[in-house]
């Protein structure tokens, strides 16, 4: 049985009125809760970086079990693409802070929790005071330097660290705590993959009710936690397939030599996490290649217009071609690009675009080196061209 990470003293202080009594019920009358339990979830602060699809419910789950505080990072926007996972926010919220969307949902589900805002970039400028007001720290972002920067944060201010991610049909959960005995996000990832080698959710896709599986196992976790009881994830890692609905536990050990948790730690402070991740680096790299011609969805539209011959080859994967396509172009995925080189003709002139212009860029080069020349890449590719020139063509 675990014991509570809040101090006593503090929850002494506490209580509840008769509405919270009522409100919490079904908390109050659990024996490994009661009054005490319940008075600790309200004592808690509990900070959440990021608020989409992991920090919706997370959000919304904590909020309805009465924690006291509730910090919440984020700097973005809602779009229309967030609203398949995103639950904290609503159709009526597009273009709206994503922070004063969640702000608004979240008191319509208890007035009684504390919202605090972090409108900003989660960094190492302000990660210190950020977090150390917090009780529990509970990671709901999707980007390497966040985590490792939320890791090592609460390392040195001994705070403990609920990780979720998600990816496709996988998820994550566990807790890092070496002040409690467990790993930290280090041990297990020494060091991060190379920039642009696991894709995003954005770039990959993930199933929209996957993150409400993670996120509220990582809001369970804070709330055993907070009240003391049962076994917490620290040392253990959950792996859930939606796809087989199966979960797998693994076990996770301190490393002895962990750069940030061991007794000799070599990393005592914030660092520069984008430039640890290499994503500096890989900018440089790409500026260091020769740029690719471009046209832009303008130009390309008055060649059109003029009738211009040209041939238009889409790189994107065929899921992408059915949801969305610019008409008269021919589909050719990046993978299939070498073996399909036989379909092109050197004389003519071709124009490449994908969904934004990145994955283009590739098959240009690609076609250079195999020596085309009439080459163009779609500036922005087909998203440039559904917001500029065909606004019926639906964006994803």
């Amino acid at each position: 049985m675990a014991q509570s990470i809040l101090n006593s003293q503090r929850v002494s202080s506490i209580s509840l009125d008769n509405d919270e009594i009522a409100r919490y019920s079904r908390h109050l009358i659990m024996p490994e809760v009661t009054l005490e339990g319940q008075k600790r979830i309200k004592a808690a602060k509990v900070l959440c970086i990021g608020t989409g699809g992991l920090g919706s419910p997370i959000a919304l789950y904590l909020a309805a079990a009465g924690i006291g505080t509730l910090g919440l990072v984020d700097f973005d926007v809602v779009d229309f693409s967030n609203l398949q996972r995103q639950v904290l926010h609503g159709t009526k919220d597009v273009g709206r802070k994503k922070l004063n969307s969640a702000r608004d949902r979240i008191r319509d589900i208890n007035p009684n929790v504390k919202v605090v805002l972090h409108d900003c970039i989660f960094n190492s400028e302000n990660a210190h005071e950020i977090v150390e007001p917090y009780d529990i720290v509970i990671d709901g972002t999707d980007n390497f330097p966040t985590r490792y920067l939320s890791n090592d944060i609460c390392v040195f201010l001994k705070k403990p660290n609920i990780y979720g991610s998600i990816f496709r049909f996988d998820g994550q959960c566990t807790v890092f705590a070496p002040h409690l005995g467990g790993p930290c996000y280090r041990c297990l990832y020494p060091e991060p993959p190379p920039p642009g080698m696991v894709p995003s959710c954005a770039e990959g896709g993930v199933l929209g009710v996957l993150p409400g599986v993670i996120g509220v196992l990582q809001a369970i976790e804070a709330i055993k936690l907070i009240c003391g009881i049962g076994d917490p994830l620290i040392g253990r890692l959950i792996h859930f397939d939606a796809l087989k609905m199966k979960f797998r536990e693994f076990k996770i050990r301190r490393d002895p030599n962990c750069p940030v948790c061991s007794e000799n730690p070599t990393i005592t402070q914030l660092i520069d996490y984008e430039e640890f991740c290499g994503i500096p680096q890989a900018r440089a790299a790409e500026e260091a290649e020769p740029p690719v011609p471009e046209i832009t969805p303008e130009e390309l539209a008055q060649k059109r217009a003029k009738g211009d011959k040209f041939v238009l080859i889409d790189v994107r994967e065929p899921f992408e071609y059915e949801i969305a396509r610019i008409p008269g172009s021919k589909l050719i995925p990046l993978s299939s690009l070498h073996s399909r080189m036989s379909e092109l003709d050197t004389a003519d002139e071709i124009i490449v675009h994908c969904k934004s212009g990145y994955r283009s860029a590739q098959a240009v080069r690609e076609l250079q080196a195999a020596g085309f020349s009439k080459l163009w890449n779609l500036q922005g590719g087909i998203l440039a061209w559904a917001e500029r020139i065909d606004p019926s063509i639906p964006k994803y």
